[in-house]
C-alpha cells in the first residue's frame, strides 16, 4: 500500500476550522486560569473575542459562500462539507460563548469587585450618580447619535461590520390608533466603551450602551419605548482582489475595503438580558441569517472591550498585571557596539521579546544614516501605526540611497494601514512594489549594501516575524544577523527576482516558497528516515504556529511509521493527529499558550548527530507552501544551533503552560506533580536577565 493510501483515512485528520476553534478555547482557558493576575485574565477573554470575529469574518464567511453556491464535496483531510463544518462551528461556538459569558459574568466580575472595581448594572446607582449620568450623557453621548427610523421611505439601514446597536421598538398612538416602529441607534465607536462614575469606595464603571439604553426616551420625544435590544453583526470582510484585471493593485486595495464593512452578514449577537424576539426575528429576516448564527450573550456583547478597560485599569493597579519584563541587550551583542562591524566579525542571532528588537530597527536606521550604504531592500507585511523602520527607511531614500521596499497590500486586516505606508514611502522617494500576482509575500528579509574601500559589503537580516517593533513586545521570534557572502548574493537574488522580469533564482542557502520549502521540508524527513533505519537515533521537532499541508503529515506519519521521534510544537490549528497506532504513534503534539504570542517556526532535525536546524517565516501550512512568498534558512553556528535546541526542550518540559494533544485530536494540560513545575517563558526570562546580569 502507498503511503498516500496508507494515509489518507479522514479519521486521521483534524478538521481545520474546529482545529481552529480548539486554540481559541486554550485561549479561553488562560481567561479561567487563576495564575495569571486578574487583569490579563481580562485581556485573555478580549484575545478569545477579537480571535472570534476574524474567524467569523474569514473562515466561518468562507464557508457560508460555498453553501450558498451549492458546493458539498467534503475538504480533502477530514472529509467534512461545508454544511457539515458549519454544523460542528455552530454546535462547538455557542458551547465557548456560553463558557465565556459565564467567565466573565460569574468568575472575573466577582473576583474585580474583591479589588473594589465594580463594572454597574445602570438599575443599581444612586440618584448622585444617576444626576451624573444624566448631565454625561446630555453633554458627551446625545450629540453623537444618530437615531435611524425603519419605515417606507427609509429601509433597513446597512449597519457596518462589528458595530455594536441598539433596536429600539417604539409606540406610536394617533387619533386612538396604535402602530408600532422600529428604530436603530448605533453605539459609538468613537467614544470610551466604558464610562467612570462617582463612588464613595474603590472604582465605579458602566457601559456605554446601558446609558444609552437607559436615556433612549430622550431620543424618540412623542414615542412610547417598547422595548430595546442590543445586537451586533459580524459580516464577511473577505476581501476579494482581481489582480489580473487591476492596472493598480493600490487602487484595487483601496477599492475593496470600502466593501468590508458592508459585506454578508454571518453572524447576529444579541443580549440575553434583554431583547424583544420579534424584533430578534426581524433583524435575522434582514439579515438572511438561521437560527445557529444568533448567538444570544448572558452579560454585555463584545468582549473586546475588556483589553482597553484593562489597560487603564492597570495603570493604578500594577499588582493585577504581569510583573514588567524589559528586553534585554541581546547575548551575541556588547553594549555600545558598532552592529555593521560586529557583522563583519560574526553573525548575531537575536531572540524577541526577550531580547530587545532594537538591533532590528538599528539596523536599518544606521544604516539609512551611513554615508557608506548604498542600497537598503526590505520585506513588509505587518508593521507598526507609528514605525521607527518606516521613518528610517525614508531618510534613506531622502539620503539619496536606493530604497527598495516591498509592502504586502493584502495582509489580512492590515490592508488600509499598509496602503497608507506604501504612499507615504514612495512620497519620500523608495522604489516601492507590491510583490508577485496571486501570491502574498510573507517572508521577513532585509538587504544592507554598503561600499567602503572599493569593496561591497552586503549585510541581510532574516525572521521568523514581522518588521514590528510593538507586537516583538509580546511575541516570540528569532531574526537573524549575518554578513556571510552567499547570504549576501541570495538576498540579492531574492529582491531582484520580487521586482524584476528574471527566472527563479538558485540559491546558496535560502530556500524560497512558493516552489521549493516544501520538497525541502521532504527531502528532510526523508533523510531522517533513512539515518533512522540505520542508526536508529532519528529525531525531528518542528515548531511552527499551525500545521494542515496534507502532504507534510503524511510524510511525518511516514517517518513516525518507521520510528522516527517526532515533537511537534505548534500553538493553533493541528491537522494532524497523533498516537495513532501504526501511523503517529511516535508524534508528540503540544501547544503552548501563556504571556507572550509564541510565533517563531523551528524546524530542527538531527540528522545522525549533523543537527540540521532551520528558522522560517512559513508553517507547514497549504497556503505558505503554495500561495505565499516564504523563506526558509539554515543556521549553521554551533553556538547558535545550541541556544535553539535549549529554547525548544525548554518548551517540550513546560508543564505549566503546554497542552497536549490525544489521539482523539482534544487538548488537555500536560500532566505535572506540582514540585518541578516549569513555565518556559517565565525561565527564558529569568535565563536573559541572569545572562546579561553576568556579562556586567
Amino acid at each position: 500500500m502507498n503511503g498516500e493510501r496508507q494515509y489518507n483515512l479522514p479519521s486521521y485528520y483534524n478538521n481545520r476550522e474546529l482545529s481552529w476553534l480548539a486554540f481559541n478555547e486554550r485561549v479561553l482557558e488562560e481567561a479561567l486560569d487563576t495564575s495569571n493576575p486578574l487583569l490579563e485574565r481580562l485581556k485573555f477573554l478580549s484575545i478569545f473575542s477579537s480571535n472570534l470575529d476574524e474567524f467569523f469574518m474569514v473562515r466561518v464567511a468562507g464557508l457560508q459562500d460555498q453553501v450558498d453556491a451549492g458546493y458539498n464535496r467534503p475538504e480533502n483531510k477530514a472529509g467534512l462539507t461545508p454544511k457539515q463544518q458549519l454544523e460542528e462551528i455552530s454546535k462547538l461556538t455557542h458551547k465557548l460563548v456560553n463558557t465565556q459569558c459565564e467567565t466573565f459574568t460569574n468568575v472575573l466580575l466577582p473576583e474585580l469587585k474583591k479589588e473594589s472595581i465594580y463594572l454597574l448594572d445602570i438599575t443599581s446607582l444612586d440618584k448622585n450618580q444617576l444626576s451624573f449620568l444624566e448631565e454625561y450623557f446630555e453633554e458627551q453621548i446625545f450629540p453623537v447619535l444618530t437615531p435611524m427610523a425603519i419605515d417606507a421611505y427609509r429601509p433597513f439601514p446597512m449597519l457596518s461590520n462589528k458595530s455594536l446597536n441598539l433596536a429600539v421598538l417604539l409606540e406610536e398612538e394617533i387619533e386612538g390608533q396604535v402602530s408600532n416602529r422600529l428604530a436603530f441607534v448605533q453605539v459609538p465607536a468613537v467614544l470610551h466603551r466604558f464610562i467612570s462614575i462617582p463612588s464613595d469606595e474603590g472604582s465605579s464603571f458602566v457601559l456605554l450602551e446601558n446609558v444609552i439604553y437607559y436615556f433612549i426616551h430622550k431620543l424618540f420625544r412623542g414615542y412610547k419605548v417598547v422595548s430595546v435590544t442590543p445586537f451586533r453583526i459580524t459580516r464577511n470582510a473577505d476581501l476579494t482582489i482581481h489582480e489580473e484585471g487591476s492596472r493598480d493593485l493600490l487602487l484595487e486595495i483601496e477599492k475593496e475595503l470600502k466593501k468590508r464593512k458592508w459585506g454578508a452578514a454571518v453572524r447576529l449577537e444579541v443580549s440575553d438580558d434583554h431583547f424583544d424576539n420579534s424584533v430578534v426575528e426581524h433583524i435575522t429576516k434582514e439579515l438572511e441569517l438561521d437560527e445557529e448564527d444568533i448567538y444570544r450573550i448572558n452579560g454585555p456583547l463584545d468582549h473586546t472591550f475588556l483589553a482597553q478597560f484593562s489597560k487603564h485599569l492597570s495603570r493604578k493597579r500594577e499588582h493585577l498585571s504581569f510583573e514588567a519584563f524589559i528586553p534585554q541587550k541581546p547575548v551575541d551583542l556588547d553594549f555600545d557596539e558598532d552592529l555593521f562591524t560586529k557583522l563583519l566579525e560574526q553573525d548575531v542571532l537575536l531572540h524577541h521579546p526577550y531580547e530587545s528588537f532594537q538591533p532590528v530597527v538599528d539596523f536599518v536606521t544606521e544604516a539609512a544614516s551611513d554615508p557608506d550604504v548604498l542600497a537598503i531592500k526590505q520585506t513588509l507585511y505587518r508593521v507598526s501605526g507609528d514605525s521607527p523602520i518606516i521613518t528610517a527607511l525614508k531618510n534613506a531614500a531622502e539620503n539619496g540611497k536606493q530604497v527598495t521596499v516591498l509592502v504586502e497590500l493584502k495582509a489580512r486586516f492590515d490592508e488600509e494601514n499598509n496602503v497608507h505606508w506604501a504612499k507615504e514611502l514612495e512620497k519620500a522617494g523608495c522604489h516601492v512594489i507590491y510583490g508577485m500576482t496571486h501570491l502574498k509575500t510573507h517572508s521577513k528579509i532585509t538587504l544592507v549594501v554598503r561600499r567602503r574601500n572599493q569593496t561591497i559589503e552586503r549585510f541581510v537580516h532574516l525572521g521568523t516575524g514581522n518588521y514590528n517593533d510593538q507586537t516583538a513586545i509580546y511575541y516570540t521570534d528569532l531574526g537573524y544577523l549575518t554578513s556571510k557572502r552567499k547570504f549576501g548574493i541570495d538576498a540579492t537574488n531574492f529582491f531582484n527576482f520580487l521586482s524584476g522580469y528574471t527566472e527563479k533564482p538558485k540559491y546558496n542557502h535560502i530556500v524560497v516558497a512558493p516552489y521549493d520549502i516544501r520538497g525541502k521540508f521532504i527531502e528532510l524527513i526523508d533523510q531522517e528516515i533513512t539515518y533512522h533505519k540505520q542508526y536508529e537515533n532519528g529525531r525531528i521537532i518542528a515548531k511552527m504556529n499551525s500545521l494542515t499541508d496534507k502532504e507534510l503529515i503524511m510524510k511525518l506519519y511516514e517517518a513516525s511509521s518507521a520510528g522516527v521521534k517526532i515533537d511537534l510544537i505548534i500553538r493553533g490549528i493541528c491537522c494532524l493527529k497523533p498516537k495513532i497506532p501504526k501511523v503517529s504513534e511516535n508524534i508528540r503534539v503540544i501547544s503552548i499558550v501563556g504571556r507572550f504570542l509564541e510565533h517563531s517556526r523551528i524546524y530542527y532535525f538531527y540528522h545522525n548527530g549533523e543537527e540540521k536546524v532551520y528558522l522560517s517565516s512559513a508553517d507547514m501550512m497549504t497556503r505558505n507552501m503554495e500561495k505565499r512568498v516564504e523563506i526558509l534558512f539554515p543556521i549553521f553556528e554551533n553556538h547558535h544551533k545550541d541556544r535553539i535546541s535549549h529554547i525548544l526542550n525548554l518548551q517540550l518540559s513546560d508543564n505549566v503552560k503546554a497542552r497536549e494533544q490525544h489521539q482523539d485530536g482534544k487538548y488537555s494540560y500536560v500532566s505535572s506533580n506540582n514540585e518541578n513545575l516549569l513555565n518556559h517563558q517565565v525561565e527564558i526570562m529569568k535565563e536573559t536577565y541572569q545572562l546579561r546580569e553576568d556579562e556586567e
